[in-house]
């Protein structure tokens, strides 16, 4: 008989290293399954923000760059214009402004009455004056023909030589010039008494000349441009037929002469650009508004008005010529000169009275605009210089 052996079950560890707990495991925990991450949505800020920072940093990298090479190539050596090749076109030359004829228009009858009836009431004084306006070459000539010894209004060619001189390249600016014994001069100015041999510079000796009327540093200008027959050629040359230098300063006795008419013609030249360069012109005018004496013209304009001129003064002739800019724009020419006995103190009264007159005339008057040239023929002759008209015409 068979014997059934009946087998009980091993019993199966549940442990953890046992599969039944594996695959109970498998089945309570599932293996999660790696999601892939959402993509953010990008800061606009923050990318604003890294782009600017990494252009800043090429900006710094660049500078750094450029320095180096600034550094290593000095542009002090570089020559400042390069020399031309075959291919470059030629330099243009710096074009300067063409000098302009004082052009005269109309003869002012009613200044000249005026000027005239001023004159009347001192009928031991001699006096002579012309005035035009240059905005429209209206003028007043009233004896401006009349020659008078010139006392230190000389000094006003002799500035103008000056500056002709520097423009030639004749003079510098910063040229030495010794006040030697043989120039020194008394009268006016402070140079006299500064010690002989003193040295000034050429610039600083004109300036003297003008605002403090130094006769020293006039004497001083003379010789060195040639003397007194030199500067006369010029004077003659510029069409100053009344003004010569026969001594030099301070020529007490009054043999140095020019006329109001000469003293306006230069001053005019000066103006129009016919003589110097607008550098010279501008320093020149800078010098003459610094004029110290103000007792004759200047005391006829307001005090708004500018004005650059040189005064003369010696015992037989007081007289003023100078620029005179008014605050309405309009800029005329004056020169008034007055023969008188001995240091007649009505001849400064008489110049500022004719001063005031010509100024209150210029600031109210109303007149046509100088005439535009005409054109002329290829075959005409050229047409002559004006001539400032005497008296009368």
């Amino acid at each position: 008989m068979t014997r059934q052996v009946t087998r009980r079950p091993t019993k199966v560890q549940s442990g953890p290293g046992s599969p039944r707990s594996m695959d109970s495991n498998n089945k309570k925990r599932p293996v999660p399954v790696k999601k892939s991450k959402k993509q953010r949505k990008p800061n606009l800020i923050a990318s604003f923000l890294l782009q600017v920072l990494r252009f800043s940093i090429l900006g710094v990298g660049l500078g750094a760059i450029a320095g180096t090479v600034l550094t290593v190539v000095d542009p002090s050596k570089l020559p400042l214009h390069p020399k031309p090749t075959a291919t470059n076109s030629p330099t243009p030359k710096p074009v300067t402004p063409k000098p302009t004829k004082l052009v005269l228009n109309e003869n002012l009858s009613s200044l000249n009455q005026k000027l005239q009836a001023l004159a009347v009431k001192y009928p031991k004084l001699q006096a002579g004056a012309l005035f035009i306006d240059l905005d429209n070459g209206a003028y007043a000539n009233f004896r401006g023909d009349t020659i008078f010894s010139a006392a230190s209004t000389i000094k006003i060619p002799i500035l103008v030589a000056f500056f002709e001189d520097v423009d030639a390249g004749k003079i510098r600016l910063d040229e030495p010039l010794v006040a030697s014994k043989d120039v020194l001069a008394s009268g006016s100015g402070d140079m006299q008494y500064l010690g002989v041999n003193k040295t000034y510079t050429a610039l600083e000796t004109a300036t003297k000349m003008n605002v403090i009327s130094d006769n020293t540093a006039t004497n001083m200008l003379i010789k060195r441009m040639g003397g007194k027959k030199a500067l006369n050629q010029r004077f003659q040359a510029w069409g100053l037929t009344s003004t010569v230098i026969n001594n030099p300063l301070p020529d007490l006795e009054g043999t140095n002469t020019t006329s109001p008419r000469d003293l306006v013609t230069i001053l005019g030249k000066v103006n129009q650009g016919e003589l110097l360069s607008l550098r010279s012109r501008d320093r020149l005018l800078n010098i003459m508004q610094e004029t110290r004496t103000r007792t004759l013209l200047p005391q006829g304009i307001e005090k708004s008005a500018d004005i650059a001129h040189k005064t003369g003064d010696i015992g037989s002739m007081l007289g003023d010529a100078g620029i005179i800019d008014m605050p309405n724009g309009k800029r005329y020419l004056g020169a008034v000169m007055v023969k008188r006995p001995h240091n007649d103190s009505n001849a400064r009264t008489l110049i500022q009275q004719i001063s005031r007159t010509a100024y209150q005339h210029f600031k109210w008057y109303q007149t046509q605009p100088a005439a535009k040239p005409q054109p002329v023929a290829q075959s005409s002759p050229s047409p002559s210089p004006v001539v400032i008209p005497s008296p009368g015409n």
